[in-house]
């Protein structure tokens, strides 16, 4: 495996943002980042289209497609393996219109997404599917944040340390999967 290189951000985990980073470069991020998917997205987007504050700062986050599984005694958080990202589709533009920066999950986007990624610049990572219970030993804390009501689609907040990432679409809409 080639060397990789190492992203370290605080609060603001996109501050430093990897803009120069290309599509299939690996890297291991440490910072924060939130999990979210189908029905928190549904959610985040009817807040914006309303004018309501979100319940985290969008701008310049970074949104992990996940559902954790429960979290066990003594653990952090239970398995957190990526989600298929095509899901969140529908509401990816308009969260990127409106400052996010980074979306970690599995699999290809749509032409729509991979457009507003690079208008925005943005960026898409993967990480390793089928490695939930290897993942969550990079998450050194997990918060609730919003929609507990959603039991495991609830937004969290995880700080992680050394999450491994492969740049899947970067900020010039250069991706891993081609062009379609």
């Amino acid at each position: 495996m080639k060397k990789m290189n190492i992203l370290k951000a605080g609060q603001r985990a996109v501050v430093c943002f990897p803009l120069g980073k290309a599509a299939g470069q690996e890297l291991f991020f440490s910072g924060i980042i939130y999990v979210a998917r189908d029905q928190a997205h549904k959610r985040l987007v009817g807040a914006i289209k309303k004018g309501s504050r979100l319940p985290f700062e969008l701008k310049n986050s970074i949104i992990y497609y996940c559902g954790p599984t429960q979290t066990p005694k003594s653990k952090v958080i239970g398995s957190c393996g990526p989600t298929t990202s095509s899901r969140m589709d529908e509401f990816t533009p308009l969260l990127l219109k409106h400052g996010l920066k980074g979306m970690i999950g599995k699999g290809n986007r749509s032409k729509e997404v991979r457009d507003a990624i690079k208008k925005y610049k943005g960026t898409y990572f993967i990480t390793y599917a089928g490695c939930g219970a290897l993942l969550s030993k990079y998450v050194k804390s997990a918060n609730k944040v919003a929609y507990g009501d959603l039991g495991p689609e609830a937004i969290l907040k995880l700080e992680v340390e050394n999450f491994p990432l492969i740049v899947a679409i970067d900020v010039n809409g250069r991706s891993v999967y081609g062009e379609d």
